[in-house]
């Protein structure tokens, strides 16, 4: 039996390592499974670990108020320095971009214990945007010793960074597991904000978390916001505010005295695809959703200046508007006022994979470990 360690600590990386953590439990007598939850992000990770029924088995709850880069890679380190000894796991798993997951590796990396990596190989080759994530991405690249690239594209990073061919597996974005896995449980769920829409509204999702944005770049998204709404009395602008202060504080100052702006706290997964769903588009700069929202048929605006998932945009499913003030509002309106331009964008497309990625990522450690379905 091999003991496979799952890290993780943000909502995110909670979404998308799920299918894969349900999908390693289907074979106990093969893999000794098992979870750490760093707690980078506590509220909206336990959100998630609700939805899927994720127990862990160790929890290191290092979140503090108004904690630092700095703060997270101490207590990471520091915790999983004694984790990783008490456990000797064969193989550490961890996805994406976070601190968690950079951390996470380097422990590993320190214990000599191997590193898999989901969602690997995403590059926008500037090494600030998105910050801390894109250097995250890198270091783990020459860190891990398996790389589960979501695309091709992805794939070819990893090669042009001298990435052994054979130890990368291009299988999707488990995200996409996720999402179907999500829809299988029916999220028709109640979202109080929306029954004070009239149906004839048109709603505008709205997510805003990365610290690229903070600050000015905040304050010139929200002005966009604004204008929008100002200018087009048919559009209901629904936003769930993200709790980091950097975030809440100025977009209730900014966004808070607006009708047609509608400032919510964090929804639960179900509920957020359900939100995403009754849409009409969507203006955001997670990474998630701009994987996410293409296979619903969400037409999607980035809110940055570089992304490192131009699969979606060369499928015709977004678009990168920044925090350009002007632009926000011009792209907005084309997809509000054209037919035309909305259909283009309006459309679902898997630039992200089938929905079997975990499957494969299964089948790549019962290959890699000899061992026979």
């Amino acid at each position: 039996m091999k003991k496979i360690l799952f890290i993780f600590g943000t909502r995110p990386e909670a979404i998308k390592l799920a299918p894969v953590i349900k999908e390693l439990e289907k074979y106990p007598a093969v893999f000794k499974t098992e979870i750490c939850v760093t707690a980078q992000h506590r509220r909206m990770l336990d959100q998630i670990l609700v939805t899927f029924q994720i127990q862990p088995n160790f929890d290191l709850n290092i979140m503090q108020p108004h904690q630092t880069l700095f703060d997270v890679n101490i207590r990471v380190l520091r915790d999983l320095e004694k984790l990783l000894d008490k456990r000797k796991p064969d193989l550490i798993l961890v996805q994406g971009d976070t601190t968690t997951a950079f951390v996470s590796a380097l422990s590993a990396y320190y214990k000599k214990i191997k590193v898999a990596h989901v969602e690997a190989g995403l590059r926008t080759e500037d090494k600030y945007a998105p910050f801390p994530e894109e250097m995250n991405r890198r270091l783990l690249g020459a860190l891990a010793d398996f790389h589960f690239a979501p695309t091709r594209t992805a794939e070819q990073n990893l090669l042009n960074e001298g990435v052994a061919r054979k130890n990368v597996l291009v299988t999707g974005n488990t995200v996409i597991d996720a999402l179907l896995m999500a829809l299988r449980m029916n999220p028709e769920c109640s979202i109080p904000v929306l029954k004070r829409i009239k149906p004839n509204q048109k709603v505008i999702l709205v997510t805003l978390h990365r610290r690229e944005n903070f600050g000015e770049a905040l304050e010139r998204i929200a002005r966009a916001l604004k204008a929008i709404v100002r200018r087009n009395q048919e559009v209901e602008i629904v936003y769930p505010v993200h709790p980091n202060p950097n975030v809440r504080l100025p977009v209730q100052r900014l966004l808070g005295d607006s009708e047609q702006i509608h400032l919510i706290k964090p929804l639960d997964y179900l509920q957020f695809i359900h939100l995403m769903k009754k849409s009409y588009l969507i203006l955001t700069d997670s990474g998630g959703i701009q994987e996410e929202a293409p296979a619903l048929g969400k037409p999607v605006l980035v809110l940055r200046e570089k992304t490192e998932r131009p699969e979606a945009i060369l499928a015709g499913a977004t678009r990168l508007v920044g925090a350009n003030e002007h632009k926000i509002l011009q792209e907005t309106e084309k997809l509000l006022k054209s037919v035309t331009t909305y259909k283009q964008m309006a459309k679902s497309v898997y630039p992200f994979g089938d929905g079997k990625a975990s499957i494969y990522i299964r089948d790549f450690f019962l290959q890699y470990f000899g061992i026979k379905k």
